[in-house]
């Protein structure tokens, strides 16, 4: 084992749930990359994705962003075109990038559409949907006011949904932030899940938390302590 990963375990227990107050102080202790390493936290809920009114999804604005240069793709008609460029997307255009797509291109964190051109986006939901990548009108992704939208992506509003285990993963901020900051930003997300609870979902909701950070080991939280 090595000195770094020695020093980690002595500082927290494996076996510990741990308040999301001290988890986010925690995280910054035991991460020892040289890079600013990106924070998420991993939520399994007791829900079956499978049944369509048990599909938890929604998108939350993190009050300190996320940390990240969000790169984001704009897919709409000509006359929108100098409105997102304006507003800082990275991308802009609709036939070229949904050829791109094809092929297997997804090097961006959000896509954005004006509702006229989805009757082409529909098509890639194959290869969007698994990333949770595809438009969609209650994320606020599909508009057409896409300056608005480009803004709240770069802006730290995130898009999240429960993959087929029924886990939502999604950043949180970086390791460089103060423990507050990722406290706030961890319990925004948390409490926007908490109100997203399907009424069909039956006993217990959350199952588990757990943060981490690139290359860390996962701290164990306390679901009820938020």
């Amino acid at each position: 084992m090595s000195k770094a990963r020695k020093a980690v375990l002595e500082k927290y227990d494996l076996e510990k749930l741990y308040s999301l107050e001290d988890a986010s102080n925690l995280i910054k202790e035991i991460t020892t990359v040289k890079f600013d390493a990106t924070v998420d936290l991993a939520i399994r809920l007791n829900v079956d994705p499978r049944k369509a009114d048990q599909m938890v999804r929604g998108s939350v604005s993190l009050p300190h962003g996320t940390g990240k240069d969000m790169k984001v793709l704009v897919l709409c008609t000509p006359d929108k075109e100098v409105e997102a460029k304006e507003a800082g997307a990275d991308f802009v255009g609709l036939d070229e990038y949904i050829a791109k797509i094809k092929e297997g291109w997804t090097d961006v964190d959000v896509i954005i559409s004006t509702p006229n051109v989805m009757g082409k986006i529909g098509a890639l939901g194959r290869i969007l949907g698994p990333r949770n990548l595809m438009p969609n009108p209650k994320t606020g992704t599909v508009t057409m006011d896409v300056a608005k939208a480009v803004a709240d992506s770069k802006g730290g509003k995130i898009d999240f949904k429960v993959d087929k285990f029924g886990i939502i993963h999604t950043i949180v901020g970086k390791v460089s932030f103060s423990k507050e900051n990722l406290y706030v930003n961890s319990k925004e997300l948390l409490d926007t899940i908490m109100k997203l609870k399907p009424a069909s979902a039956k006993g217990e909701y959350v199952k588990s938390i757990f943060l981490s950070s690139t290359m860390s080991p996962s701290i164990n939280v306390d679901a009820s302590s938020f």
